[in-house]
């Protein structure tokens, strides 16, 4: 069985981003928040993944803003969001699964490699219907209380590429979480069940420019994804074309009829296609 992985960032490329959701929620304001506070600390030389996740503990505890917060919590607020994800979703899932399914022996998953918070990701029902395997920044949790205390696990732009080949090696989510090494053992190029070729990376900005050049490296299909308005971040891609980053980029409209849902589709289609030729090329 051949396999074709569609992997996307989340926050700004599924739907509008959940942390400045989390805190809108609770009172804070998410244009401070990211442009004064997290700025202050990596003005000071804070990794901004780490940056924004020590803020968010700071407004944790009693009479503070996020309250008593635990992973559940994270997890119900994330089931809340999902009628805010970008238009067209989830039906590009079915979409794509009826795609590959039109090839046989040819099997399609769906993966997250985000800086958000997992367990908001894991809360949605889209997610914890079509999607495989998910990878994000982690919590630890008071033994007693449950309220989240602590950084687990910190996402930075690097670190997703890990998690690209975590799928290229067909390492489960489950077994890396205890087994954060694995990824370290050789596996043959053709021993591996996702080559980069059979992958397509959907992601939005700074953050993803490494999984954009690890996926065109390795022959796959990047996209990358603008908000309407958003002129500094069209700019920006528009230098990710200029260096072969990402084969083009789009409005976040996942429908059949917009630009880029039409092109994720088509992309499926022709990688697929592409699998078989070389499997009977093979033969």
């Amino acid at each position: 069985m051949s396999l074709l992985a569609v992997i996307f960032d989340f926050d700004d490329t599924l739907l509008p981003d959940s942390t400045s959701a989390l805190l809108s929620r609770h009172g804070l304001d998410p244009h401070e928040f990211w442009t004064v506070r997290a700025k202050r600390l990596v003005d000071q030389g804070y990794d901004p993944p780490l940056a924004y996740l020590n803020l968010l503990l700071d407004e944790v505890g009693a009479e503070k803003p996020l309250g008593g917060l635990t992973n559940q919590r994270l997890m119900e607020f994330g089931a809340s969001l999902d009628d805010t994800w970008f238009p067209g979703l989830p039906e590009l899932f079915d979409d794509l699964r009826s795609i590959a399914g039109e090839h046989r022996d040819l099997s399609i998953e769906f993966y997250i490699v985000s800086g958000g918070l997992q367990p908001i990701i894991e809360g949605s029902a889209h997610v914890k219907k079509y999607f495989t395997g998910v990878y994000g920044c982690q919590l630890g949790e008071d033994t007693e209380s449950k309220i989240v205390s602590h950084i687990k696990r910190c996402v930075t732009f690097t670190e997703k590429t890990r998690f690209l080949f975590e799928i290229n090696k067909g390492i489960s989510p489950s077994d890396a979480a205890t087994q954060p090494h694995l990824v370290n053992q050789m596996v043959p190029e053709d021993s591996r069940p996702v080559p980069f070729r059979n992958m397509i990376y959907v992601g939005d900005g700074l953050t993803d420019i490494p999984c954009f050049s690890l996926v065109e490296k390795g022959e796959g299909v990047a996209f990358g994804v603008f908000g309407s308005g958003e002129k500094s971040a069209k700019q920006a891609f528009q230098q990710f074309l200029e260096s072969r980053r990402v084969h083009s980029v789009h409005h976040p409209d996942f429908g059949p009829d917009a630009e880029l849902g039409s092109l994720l589709r088509a992309a499926v289609s022709t990688t697929c296609s592409n699998i078989k030729i070389r499997e009977a090329r093979a033969v």
